[in-house]
């Protein structure tokens, strides 16, 4: 698969607001040359828990021939902070609640101290498919800018 450029992304309209890469709280956001830093739409706190769930501030339209996958920012996870690796179906809108982890070490770090919003915290690449798909119809599609816990269907 073709890893799309900032360009491409750009483009296509998959991200809103875009905009080109930019330094937050040391740490960037933003176009980079082939993918995308997203950044905190809502707070998260340091506690004594292991996870949490966040939400993207960017919204995403994602065409019925492109999926997202979403990883690591390298600066986070060199202190111990990881976003859980989430795949963005072909044909998927709106704001992407992300799946956050703490090791021991960022508490020990950050523990009572807030990843503000606006905080870049994820970096997603982009790749065409070899062809279009018919597009994601599931439950979490149209998703608001309130993260979304687990939807558990019978």
């Amino acid at each position: 698969m073709t890893i799309l450029s900032s360009k491409t992304i750009e483009r296509l309209g998959i991200i809103t607001p875009f905009c080109e890469k930019t330094k937050s709280h040391g740490v960037s956001y933003g176009a980079s040359s082939a993918g995308y830093d997203i950044r905190l739409a809502s707070s998260i706190y340091v506690s004594d828990t292991i996870t949490a769930l966040g939400i993207s501030l960017e919204y995403f339209t994602m065409p019925n021939n492109v999926v997202g996958i979403v990883h690591d920012k390298s600066t986070w996870a060199r202190s111990g902070f990881q976003v859980q690796n989430t795949v963005i179906e072909p044909g998927w809108c709106g704001h992407l609640t992300l799946e956050l982890t703490f090791t021991p070490l960022l508490h020990s770090l950050y523990k009572g101290r807030l990843f503000e919003i606006g905080t870049p915290i994820a970096q997603v690449i982009f790749h065409y498919t070899d062809e279009e798909t018919v597009g994601y119809t599931g439950k979490y599609q149209d998703a608001t800018c309130v993260p979304q816990a687990a939807i558990f269907e019978e």
